[in-house]
């Protein structure tokens, strides 16, 4: 059952119908760990996970996470920010998700900026394979985020419609601004359909 409550529900809900066995695919904001470990189920034993976060702390956790999962041989945990990730992916990924924002539990002084994260999503568009999805988990409720929302927003909003499908899904019955998700599917080229 999906939970539309949950904005990392309804990112699962997307990515459940791209990503499949033997894929790579990215975290691009480990966190706790829980879309890693979500996306090492997802892959298989044959798929591969790169998972990036800056903090020594946030990878740790998602290291036992994965460990007490028996998942951790799938997963590539990297100390870097994820505008660094294009120097990491060996090939283009199926999904690639990102959950903005703080660590949940960690300092929250230590956020996700928009200069990073807009450079990362633009070089994510280039990583990503045709029919592949990235989801973006935004949370405008402090200011860094709704920064980070207005940017990602504009950005998408000039995204070539042939090349990119883009849709923002948005809690409506909330208040204090709610998370939002941000999906973007790189679309499959009618030359590629045809051969």
């Amino acid at each position: 059952m999906i939970e539309i409550n949950k904005v990392a529900s309804m990112a699962h809900f997307f990515l459940d119908r791209t990503i499949n066995e033997g894929d790579s695919v990215v975290d691009a904001t480990a966190g706790n760990g829980y879309d890693t470990l979500y996306l090492a189920k997802k892959v298989g034993q044959s798929g591969t996970v790169y998972a990036f976060d800056i903090q020594k702390e946030a990878l740790a956790v998602t290291a036992e996470r994965l460990r007490k999962n028996n998942l951790a041989d799938r997963v590539i945990l990297i100390e870097a920010g994820h505008e660094c990730m294009h120097n990491y992916l060996p090939e283009p990924a199926s999904a690639i998700i990102y959950n903005l924002g703080y660590l949940p539990g960690g300092n929250h002084s230590v956020v996700t900026k928009h200069t990073s994260t807009m450079e990362s999503f633009a070089r994510a568009l280039g990583l990503i394979k045709q029919g592949g999805l990235i989801t973006i988990t935004m949370y405008p409720g402090h200011d860094e985020g709704k920064l980070e929302r207005d940017c990602l927003m504009t950005f998408c909003d000039s995204l070539a419609a042939p090349e990119y499908s883009a849709a923002c899904f948005r809690l409506i019955n909330r208040v204090n601004e709610p998370p939002e998700l941000l999906v973007v599917q790189k679309r499959v080229s009618e030359k590629s359909s045809l051969s």
